[in-house]
């Protein structure tokens, strides 16, 4: 297949600000893009070839289509797999596959996954429903942190219980329940696979999260840690990726411990919040990657040319409505920032609505600036 052509069209299930920065990449290529998502108002509808309105978990949206596309893959874990599936056995190269999707798209099933094997990760147990978790609380150790399995994002879905009156007001839905983890460091290793199998990591970062929303708030590349949990975290992360045989992009998530284990959290099979960074910070984005990986192109060096870290902007607390962006203006007056704004019209507490990249020589020095960005912008909008 010659990606190289005119003709060659490129189906992106999922149109939000990961297709935005996905088509931004498309264009080095000469290939069309299409792209489906339920909302009119998604990022991606302006830079696509062609945009479709359609939801991403209803089996005739998702078949018809990848009718109309030479290649398949997503940029949200939430698609209808039947749809995938019949696609595939009819020919059509869909990446990452369904049945890697299956193993990942269910967090129980992910998690049961490691245990088979083998991967270190903290110790859960799965329920059906919330009824059924109350029903054995007695088998449970407070605290423990409370997942939906399925649909949950952004920190949406998940709840450290330290006590019963916790479980009040969530959803009676299947659920797992984890043990809490002591640790050091949250870290993230992003590896890309072709289709061939070329496999290349990129560099460990860490993740600093906001204490309340549970949304990471900064991303630090490379990771201040020792070499040996730097190699430690990047083996684990290879082993991860061969156990689910994907084709694209995984960013494995981990828990670095108080004694030093490396124990994998939860991974997503696509461009991720913990690689945005490599956009103005590495050789080879994580977007040209998951691109070149699902063309089976030779990856792109993964290696960064400075130090980078990115800052999360999120809706401000007690605003809702058309967003506007206050101080950008000052913050790209400092030297190495590039805001990425991701074109949603609307603001809410937490939402994310962009990043910011701060490049510089100096860790230290970047991450001064990053507490800057983050004290500076302001998304908001009309007072609730």
């Amino acid at each position: 297949m010659n990606y190289f052509s005119s003709d060659f069209k490129l189906g992106i299930l999922g149109g939000g600000q990961l297709g935005k920065m996905l088509l931004a990449e498309t264009r080095k290529f000469d290939i069309q893009t299409y792209i489906l998502d339920s909302s009119k108002e998604a990022p991606s509808q302006f830079g696509a070839t062609q945009f479709f309105i359609g939801d991403l978990m209803d089996f005739d949206a998702v078949y018809h289509f990848g009718k109309k596309v030479n290649l398949l893959t997503i940029e949200i874990e939430n698609v209808n797999l039947d749809a995938l599936d019949k696609l595939e056995s009819e020919g059509l190269p869909v990446f990452p596959s369904p049945k890697t999707l299956r193993l990942i798209q269910n967090k129980g099933v992910q998690k049961d996954f490691y245990v088979e094997n083998n991967i270190p990760t903290s110790k859960h147990k799965r329920f059906e429903n919330l009824e059924n978790l109350k029903s054995e609380i007695e088998t449970l150790l407070f605290p423990f942190v409370w997942k939906c399995t399925q649909f949950g994002y952004d920190g949406n879905g998940v709840k450290v219980v330290r006590s019963y009156s916790d479980l009040d007001n969530l959803p009676n839905v299947e659920c797992i329940a984890e043990e809490m983890v002591p640790f050091k460091n949250e870290l993230a290793v992003i590896v890309a696979r072709s289709a061939s199998g070329e496999v290349k990591t990129y560099p460990v970062v860490e993740m600093e999260f906001h204490p309340e929303a549970n949304q990471v708030e900064y991303v630090l590349c490379p990771a201040r840690i020792d070499q040996k949990i730097t190699q430690k975290a990047q083996e684990i992360a290879l082993k991860v990726s061969e156990a689910f045989n994907h084709v694209g992009l995984l960013a494995v998530e981990m828990f670095q411990t108080e004694n030093d284990e490396i124990l994998v959290n939860e991974v997503a099979p696509r461009p991720h919040n913990s690689g945005h960074h490599t956009i103005e910070a590495s050789y080879t984005s994580q977007f040209e990657n998951h691109l070149r990986a699902i063309l089976n192109l030779p990856l792109g060096s993964t290696a960064s040319k400075v130090a980078g870290i990115m800052v999360n902007l999120v809706g401000e607390e007690g605003f809702s409505g058309p967003v506007t962006y206050q101080n950008i203006d000052k913050i790209m007056a400092i030297d190495g920032v590039t805001p990425h704004i991701y074109g949603k019209r609307e603001t809410r507490p937490f939402r994310k609505m962009g990043h910011v990249t701060i490049v510089n020589e100096n860790m230290t020095e970047a991450r001064k600036i990053a507490e800057v960005v983050k004290n500076s912008i302001r998304v908001i909008s009309i007072k609730l």
